[in-house]
């Protein structure tokens, strides 16, 4: 029986942001979403609790040493929501993309709940 893929909500501009990746960075994150469509695991991932419950950061390294990073959230049964995607430029998380993230998550459990 195949697997019925998870449809992608790009929240907010995620998709725009995760297009102006470097091919190589694109083309692995969209790899890696499409596995979490599928209800597998990405290969590099982890929580984002300060995000929200079931949030989670896929870190994307593309071949000039670049990190990036895409953050969504799978553990609605109707679809896979991109909250954010952006080039990871210091060691630690910027704040401002953290709260980006933040006020995407409370968007969409807003949203929901309105149905």
């Amino acid at each position: 029986m195949p697997i019925k893929e998870k449809e992608i909500e790009w929240v907010g501009s995620s998709q725009d942001d995760l297009r102006e990746f470097p091919r190589t960075a694109r083309q692995a994150g969209g790899h890696q979403l499409a596995k979490v469509q599928e209800g597998l695991d990405p290969d590099d991932f982890k929580p984002m609790m300060s995000i929200g419950p079931g949030a989670y950061e896929i870190r994307v390294h593309d071949d000039g040493n670049n990190e990036f990073r895409v953050i969504y959230v799978a553990k609605f049964e109707e679809c896979l929501y991109v909250l954010h995607a952006f080039q990871k430029k210091s060691k630690t998380t910027p704040k401002k993309d953290i709260d980006l993230a933040k006020d995407r998550y409370k968007d969409i459990l807003a949203s929901r709940k309105k149905k």
